[in-house]
């Protein structure tokens, strides 16, 4: 398949109001990255479960994602099996990350998977993520951090993703880039927002050469409470994310057929 001959499919009144909403809410993401600047050709990948079923949503492969829409979405199984008449294959080296969280948190119904430049940086930098702004206070009560052992493929690597991620909502994979999880499309994406800022700032200001006055330690160790209801949920994804559903639509409600 190439872009030359994408299928055009509509599948608006062929699956379920639930489904529809997450699709329309999953493209509208690929589109938002894309435009962030933030995607990586057609690699990388955002993933989403379908409440009370087995299933997720995700790009197809050879798709970039402004090209992602509603309908090309593709529904696999937690093995990567594609489901349901489709014309569209998955890159299935791809979703074995994603797979891998779905399998052992209930709770992060989205996953989000990225490369790029600033988180990549950040991520195999010795210490990480370090407490120098704000954007990073609403990461690193929450951060895990993956050593990179080649393409994630394999079973071993599969568990020890797991383990690192364990109940983490960020995580820096080193040499390799970054991963947010939410319980929707909306809180993965601030969740990534907020992370890819602080790798931004922090990436300035080592840049810029000067002494820099780190968030103090009392001030961290507080932090934790008030980081779970910011950009998450009623005060975070639930708020942030119809802003950005108007402003996909704003730049090409293509991505709603």
């Amino acid at each position: 398949m190439n872009v030359h001959d994408l299928p055009q499919l509509n599948l608006k009144n062929k699956v379920s109001d639930i489904e529809w909403q997450l699709r329309i809410d999953l493209a509208a993401c690929y589109r938002l990255v894309a435009h962030m600047g933030w995607d990586d050709l057609i690699y990388t990948h955002i993933s989403v479960k379908i409440p009370d079923t087995d299933t997720y949503l995700v790009n197809a492969f050879g798709v970039a994602f402004d090209e992602v829409t509603a309908s090309n979405l593709v529904k696999v199984d937690l093995d990567g099996n594609v489901l349901d008449d489709c014309p569209f294959t998955i890159n299935p080296a791809g979703f074995t990350i994603h797979s891998a969280i779905h399998q052992v948190r209930p709770d992060a119904r989205c996953v989000m998977h990225l490369h790029t430049n600033e988180t990549m940086a950040v991520a195999t930098q010795k210490e990480g993520l370090l407490p120098l702004s704000q954007y990073s206070m609403f990461s690193i009560p929450s951060m895990a951090y993956h050593r990179y052992e080649g393409l994630a493929v394999d079973e071993d690597e599969r568990k020890v993703l797991q383990d690192d991620l364990g109940d983490k909502n960020h995580m820096l994979l080193v040499n390799h880039g970054a991963l947010t999880v939410g319980p929707s499309v909306g809180d993965a994406f601030m969740r990534m927002y907020d992370l890819q800022r602080a790798c931004e700032v922090q990436l300035m200001l080592q840049a810029s050469g000067q002494e820099v006055m780190p968030v103090p330690q009392a001030i961290q160790d507080n932090i934790y409470a008030q980081a779970k209801v910011v950009h998450s949920g009623a005060t975070g994804g639930q708020k942030a994310w119809p802003s950005l559903l108007r402003k996909a639509r704003r730049l090409d409600p293509g991505f709603m057929e």
